[in-house]
């Protein structure tokens, strides 16, 4: 009797590739964000999609705040149409990414989600700054991400 693992047989290597490759155009990840920062190798715009209260409570350092539900053609007038958004939310219990992701990409910009986000982010061992720039851990009690 299969296991549970191997009950649904696995894709065929060629299938695996395809998908496994597809992911990474459209996902980074927390490491690789914090990695690109500490190089110097920013040739994107990090944006956290949360509410601007949870953005000031604590934000990815670096990032932006676009609420996902501001983004709009007048809200990204200013941005050049080459340029690639990384996107990220609260964590991976929140939609509020793909709803930002599927905004931008309605509008003709590149996207990628930060898989994870700030819960993510956290789980790295990095650190979040509070709207004044300062460090800042998370205090328990949460915000609402209203995104």
């Amino acid at each position: 009797m299969p296991s549970l693992v191997s009950h649904t047989p696995a894709a065929s290597p060629a299938v695996a590739l395809m998908h496994f490759s597809n992911r990474l155009s459209f996902e980074t990840d927390c490491s690789d964000v914090h990695a690109s920062q500490q190089a110097g190798d920013i040739d994107y715009l990090l944006v956290d999609v949360r509410g601007e209260a949870a953005y000031a409570a604590g934000h990815v350092p670096g990032a932006i705040n676009i609420p996902a539900r501001h983004i709009n053609a007048e809200s990204l007038a200013c941005y050049p149409r080459d340029t690639l958004f990384v996107v990220y939310c609260a964590g991976p219990h929140c939609n509020g990414v793909h709803k930002a992701a599927v905004r931008l990409a309605s509008l003709g910009f590149a996207v990628k989600e930060m898989i994870g986000g700030v819960t993510g982010w956290l789980d790295e061992g990095l650190s979040l700054i509070s709207g004044a720039g300062n460090p800042t851990e998370p205090n328990g009690q949460g915000i609402a991400c209203a995104c």
